[in-house]
C-alpha cells in the first residue's frame, strides 16, 4: 500500500480507514490497531488520531477513554435505519440522473451493466457485487448533486461490508438484475421519475429478500 503524502494528514487516513471498515478488514467490535496503521499509512499516531475523531463523529468508531478506538458494530436496527435513508436518497439521486446524466456517463453505466451480467451469467457473484457497487455509485454521481454525493457516500461506506458482499439467493439475485436491466432503460429514457422508483423499490427488496439483516448484530 502507498504511504501516505504528509500534506493530505487526517483527511486520509480518515478515508483510508473507512476502506478498511467498509472492506471488513477491520472487524466490527475490533480495536483499531493505531501503531500498525501508522506503520502502514506512513503517518505519525496525531493525524490518525484526529482522523479517529472523524470517523467517531461519522459513526464509523467509537473512542475509548484512554484506550484509544474499537469499530462500531452494526446493529440490526441501525441497517435498517440507514437502508431507509438510502431508498429516498437513492431515489432522489435517480430522479436527477435521469435529467442531468451526461452521455457519457451513461454508456459508462451501460459498460459496466453488461459486465454486471457476465458475472451474473458465469455465476461470479463476487464480481458481480463489485460491479453492481460501481454502477450505483455512478448513478448517485449522476446526479451532480455535490450534497447528496457526499451524504450518501458517507452511508454506504457505513453499510457498503453487508450491502455488497451479503450472499443472494437464486430467485433474488435473478430479480435484482431484472430491476437493473429496468434501470438502464429507464435511464436510456431520461425518465427520472421511473428511475426513482425502481431504485427505492430496488432497496427496498435488497432488505428484505437478501441475507443483510443476518450481517449484523
Amino acid at each position: 500500500m502507498d504511504k501516505i503524502r504528509q500534506s493530505t494528514l487526517h483527511g486520509e487516513v480518515a478515508e483510508r480507514v473507512r476502506d478498511l471498515i467498509a472492506q471488513g478488514v477491520l472487524a466490527p467490535g475490533s480495536r483499531v490497531p493505531e501503531k500498525q496503521l501508522c506503520e502502514q499509512f506512513g503517518v505519525s499516531r496525531t493525524p490518525l488520531r484526529e482522523a479517529l475523531k472523524v470517523l467517531a463523529h461519522e459513526g464509523f468508531v467509537e473512542l475509548l477513554p484512554n484506550r484509544g478506538a474499537r469499530v462500531a458494530k452494526l446493529t440490526r436496527t441501525t441497517l435498517k435505519n440507514t437502508f431507509e435513508v438510502m431508498q429516498s436518497l437513492e431515489a432522489l439521486a435517480g430522479e436527477l440522473a435521469g435529467t442531468r446524466i451526461s452521455d457519457a456517463e451513461l454508456a459508462n453505466i451501460e459498460a459496466l451493466h453488461y459486465q454486471m451480467l457476465a458475472h451474473y451469467k458465469g455465476g461470479n457473484m463476487q464480481e458481480y457485487l463489485l460491479t453492481n457497487q460501481q454502477i450505483h455509485e455512478a448513478i448517485v454521481v449522476a446526479s451532480q448533486n455535490d450534497v447528496l454525493i457526499d451524504v450518501y457516500k458517507n452511508l454506504n461506506h457505513r453499510v457498503r461490508r453487508v450491502r455488497f458482499t451479503a450472499e443472494l439467493s437464486k430467485d433474488y439475485w435473478s430479480q435484482a438484475v431484472s430491476e437493473h436491466e429496468s434501470m438502464v432503460e429507464a435511464l436510456r429514457a431520461r425518465n427520472g421519475a421511473a428511475l426513482g422508483e425502481i431504485l427505492r423499490c430496488h432497496l427496498r427488496n435488497k432488505v428484505e429478500m437478501s441475507a443483510l439483516e443476518e450481517m449484523a448484530e
